[in-house]
């Protein structure tokens, strides 16, 4: 892993002569520089909270529903890299009757606007901590989209920054703030099926070929360098950008660390384990069904186990497949008395291989309110989703996904974060990153 390089040194050097960022294969200038830390002014209960979007396509266009329909919040600034996406998002908040926010496509001039609070982040993976760290660095507070890291070094190091800057955090792990959940794990705490022993995570999501598509120039209006950020150079290719980055270890996690992961979230948080890691995982899959320039697994087995025996088990189906317990995304945790169904429209349990107690959702979710809350109140306690939870969740994500990369059961001590005696799997907590594009060891 490369060192974070100087800040003081690295604003001067970037105010002289520009980085280089690479567009199409050439090599063209571009100012990039790292956010100064400041202080950013609150705003009370009764005031506006003022809110920038950083990645404004699919996800992020919930983002923008969501901050623009929040009490008395505004969002201010539209931010993506492809300025080809502005004029859609512009048109939405306009639909939702709220004034026109500005855009800009480098992240830095929201990080360097004293009159932003929060920053709301839905970019790829590989950007998520780096983005949210150098927000809370520059006094912002931070939503940032699941999975919270793209590797378990960033991960801790996100944990680490919002503790140190005492900004709020919050992770779109929407099933936390879901009563659904809430009611069945404390069903499950009371002891409706026994002694829970098990989580399993379904994520049985068709997944088809993204096919194989040439490199080619660059769009235009597309800020490629800033868009590549920590990763290495490639060529751009569109089975590489939107969307389809899903699929490539360079910027994201598979289905396991996408849909997958609010399904292990929700397996480690109804086992108890929040705050703690597995002690050995297991991991076996492919990408099958056909041939394509995907690189992550369509269908992936997980298997993990703690310390005091309980196991989490996870399975990816990309393909054709039948449903579990009428469940097609969700989870099963099982009892020394029976086991528990659950999903966003409700959950079953069935006691002694009987029909047991049940829940039909009424309410929704409501993370993005939750978040606007406690920026206000600043009481992190109430946070659903904080980062020092979801950070378990993204890591759970991570083991499954080193040890299907290196086809061998691991294990791995959760105190410390590290594999014991295994240079292979520790080089994969983390990644070497591109200057200036650097998650520093100290936050």
């Amino acid at each position: 892993m490369k060192k974070a390089i100087n800040r003081r040194s690295f604003l001067k050097q970037s105010a002289a002569l520009g980085a280089l960022a690479v567009a199409g294969g050439k090599a063209v200038a571009a100012e990039q520089r790292l956010p100064v830390s400041v202080t950013t002014p609150r705003r009370g209960p009764n005031e506006e909270l003022r809110i920038a979007c950083v990645g404004i396509r699919g996800r992020g266009g919930s983002h923008i529903q969501a901050h623009c329909q929040g009490p008395n919040t505004k969002v201010v600034t539209l931010c993506d890299v492809d300025e080809r996406l502005f004029a859609e998002r512009l048109k939405q908040v306009a639909e939702l009757g709220k004034p026109a926010p500005k855009t800009v496509w480098n992240m830095r001039e929201i990080f360097d606007d004293k009159d932003v609070d929060a920053v709301s982040f839905a970019t790829p993976n590989s950007w998520h901590s780096l983005g949210a760290i150098w927000a809370m660095q520059a006094g912002k507070d931070v939503y940032v989209e699941k999975p919270c890291s793209h590797n378990i070094f960033e991960g801790r190091k996100l944990v680490e920054a919002a503790a140190k800057y005492k900004r709020v955090a919050q992770v779109g792990t929407q099933n936390r703030a879901n009563p659904v959940f809430h009611e069945a794990i404390k069903a499950m705490r009371d002891g409706v099926i026994g002694d829970v022993f098990m989580a399993r995570g379904l994520c049985y999501k068709r997944r088809n070929s993204i096919g194989i598509k040439p490199d080619t120039p660059c769009p235009e209006g597309v800020h490629y360098d800033l868009w590549l950020g920590p990763a290495r150079v490639q060529p751009f290719n569109e089975n590489r950008f939107h969307y389809e980055w899903h699929w490539n270890w360079e910027y994201g996690n598979g289905d396991i660390g996408n849909q997958g992961v609010h399904q292990m979230d929700v397996a480690v948080w109804g086992l108890g384990k929040d705050g703690t890691l597995p002690v050995k995982v297991s991991s076996m899959g492919g990408r099958y069904g056909y041939t394509d320039q995907g690189e992550t697994p369509n269908t992936q087995i997980a298997m993990m186990q703690y310390d005091d025996g309980k196991m989490l088990v996870f399975e990816v189906r990309g393909r054709y497949t039948n449903d579990e317990s009428l469940i097609h995304v969700g989870n099963l945790f099982y009892g020394s008395k029976g086991y528990m169904a659950i999903h966003t429209k409700g959950y079953d349990t069935f006691v002694n291989d009987k029909p047991g107690p049940s829940l039909k959702a009424k309410e929704k979710s409501t993370i993005f309110t939750n978040f606007h809350d406690v920026c206000r109140s600043r009481k992190v306690e109430d946070l659903y989703a904080p980062v020092s939870i979801g950070h378990y969740s993204a890591a759970c994500c991570h083991l499954a996904n080193i040890s299907y990369r290196l086809g061998r059961t691991l294990e791995f001590d959760p105190k410390t974060e590290k594999f014991p005696n295994d240079a292979g799997a520790s080089n994969m907590l983390t990644r070497d990153y591109r200057s200036p594009y650097v998650v520093p060891s100290e936050v």
